[in-house]
């Protein structure tokens, strides 16, 4: 299949009641890892990469153009999309490379310089034919706003997708990054009224945190879009050190690195089906639905 747009993939999930799965590259095992576990499913995914992944790997292209040639290789549809860009530069160069989604990133700004910041920004990207994802204020982890209690408002969500024309919007439902066990409750009675209210796709930041049952819940609630990337993290670690601890004196580092691949493509590959099809019709006859 061709590489396509994070937009369509969300637009069908949404029509459907499923969820589109996000999942974020560290670097090129994990990227490869995620479209075999695509590929296996048939479910499609949006492989994210984020600014701290570019910053990592010393400049956008490399990463980018890996990712990007993975997709186009896939089976099944995959779009790429920078996540969490501050840096209208990195938005340029990601567009130029052909990545086809971006989340802009102003959260850290007053209200209004967000709102001006990430305008300017979806005007230029909607002007090349890139869907834009933005949100209100941090995403927690980073004592924002999915940072515990923190709720965005139904009505200045409205507005702000009104002001900026973003394609989709981050909403904080309880959720937050980084977090290394799977414990969140999310508010689903605020997804619902914000899922009511706006003309786009939810997006759940932070949800390595979120179980299973949880996210099934979410999708059944109205969110869309499904970010997931310090569980697959864990994931690949936990991989890597298994095979070190069994061999401390191994030193191809491919031996203990394709594990650990292999770690993150069945994990996604669950995850895949939780989010998918598959999970929405279990939540259904489960009676968990809100």
């Amino acid at each position: 299949m061709p590489l396509v747009s994070t937009g369509s993939i969300l637009a069908d999930a949404r029509a459907a009641g499923t969820g589109a799965a996000a999942f974020n590259v560290i670097h090129l095992e994990t990227a490869e890892a995620l479209v075999a576990a695509a590929d296996a499913t048939g479910i499609p995914l949006i492989l994210q990469i984020s600014e701290n992944c570019v910053r990592y790997h010393g400049s956008l292209l490399p990463i980018t153009r890996a990712t990007l040639a993975l997709a186009e290789a896939a089976r099944t549809n995959v779009s790429v999309h920078l996540d969490h860009i501050t840096d209208a530069e990195l938005v340029h160069q990601g567009v130029a490379a052909g990545v086809g989604s971006v989340m802009i990133d102003a959260s850290t700004l007053p209200y209004a310089q967000n709102v001006e910041t990430t305008a300017r920004l979806t005007a230029w990207c909607h002007d090349r034919d890139v869907f834009v994802e933005a949100e209100l204020g941090e995403v927690g982890g980073k004592d924002g706003v999915h940072a515990p209690g923190v709720r965005t408002d139904p009505q200045e969500a409205l507005a702000f997708v009104a002001a900026t024309g973003v394609d989709a919007l981050a909403v904080a439902v309880g959720s937050s990054h980084a977090m290394r066990e799977r414990t969140a409750k999310l508010d689903l009675e605020l997804i619902a009224r914000l899922r009511e209210k706006l003309p786009v796709p939810l997006v759940l930041h932070g949800s390595s945190g979120v179980p299973d049952e949880e996210l099934r819940a979410a999708l059944a609630a109205g969110m869309t879009k499904i970010n997931i990337s310090t569980h697959l993290v864990s994931v690949f670690t936990r991989g890597v050190r298994k095979v070190l601890e069994a061999d401390p004196a191994l030193i191809d580092s491919r031996k203990y690195v394709a594990p650990a691949r292999d770690a993150v493509r069945s994990e996604a590959a669950r995850l895949l089906h939780v989010l998918g099809a598959e999970g929405r019709e279990k939540e259904k006859t489960s009676g968990e639905a809100p």
